[in-house]
């Protein structure tokens, strides 16, 4: 068992998929650390394929082999009676926060050095594991320090990969998550980028311009632009093989009320 000393756990950006976007300094972090903690989502007895990209990336930037604490993610309730209002969802975070911070914690208590947490896209936006970490900290059994090395998000790569700028000229983008879509457009919210989508529910935007992309910067990377009403059909088919050929699907998406 460890002794109580205080630790530096490194959550490391590593981009959205393309090993050739992890920077410099998260290289430089992935060597500096004695071990990783990854989550791993329960899948029916198969290997969780987002498991063995994280398995992937470390062999392709360390000069020796990784050692890979694998911790059984806790589930999340997603059944939509359950997660209705805005209140229910928070509480339902919430729950999940509590029991990912746990096996987190009992992660790093049996295992002695700096720990490494790899984050898909950059840790400080749309992801979880700074709060979990803090409230590992709070917890008071592992004194730890937090280092995040920031890393090339979904949002950044989305533009790239269609050659635009997500903004008009001066003018705002609002970023949110695929449950609150509606309530930007309801809200007047003219150029929206959408995170953290579970499907596509696009009703009533036939009119607005889409810029999509799925699993970008991987192998199964998948590309649509268009008007919403005409690319319906072609944004469901190419989801679906992002799903069946990765196993998993992270998409980023662009609205725009009119096109440029």
């Amino acid at each position: 068992m460890p002794d109580a000393a205080t630790r530096t756990v490194r959550l490391i950006g590593v981009g959205p998929g393309d090993p050739d976007q992890v920077t410099v300094q998260a290289v430089r972090a992935m060597r500096a650390v004695a071990f990783f903690v990854v989550p791993e989502k329960s899948s029916g007895g198969a290997p969780d394929p987002l498991v063995q990209a994280r398995e992937e990336l470390l062999a392709r930037h360390l000069d020796r082999a990784p050692v890979v604490v694998r911790v059984p993610d806790p589930e999340r309730e997603r059944r939509p009676e359950r997660t209705a209002t805005r209140g229910d969802y928070a509480a339902v975070v919430a729950s999940w926060h509590e029991a990912r911070a746990a096996a987190f914690e009992e992660a790093l208590l049996s295992h002695e050095g700096d720990a490494g947490f790899l984050v898909w896209g950059d840790p400080g936006f749309y992801d979880s594991t700074i709060r979990v970490l803090e409230q590992v900290r709070d917890r008071g059994r592992v004194p730890l320090e937090l280092d995040v090395v920031p890393g090339i998000s979904s949002l950044q790569l989305l533009a790239a990969r269609h050659r635009i700028v997500l903004h008009e000229v001066g003018q705002p983008l609002h970023v949110t998550t695929a449950r609150r879509l509606h309530e930007a457009v309801d809200a007047g919210q003219d150029n929206v980028l959408v995170m953290l989508s579970s499907g596509l529910d696009l009703a009533g935007l036939d009119d607005w311009w889409i810029w999509w992309g799925a699993n970008l910067g991987t192998l199964h990377e998948e590309l649509v632009a268009g008007r919403v009403g005409d690319v319906a059909g072609a944004l469901g088919a190419a989801r679906r093989r992002a799903k069946e050929a990765a196993g998993w699907v992270m998409d980023v998406y662009l609205l725009r009320r009119t096109p440029r």
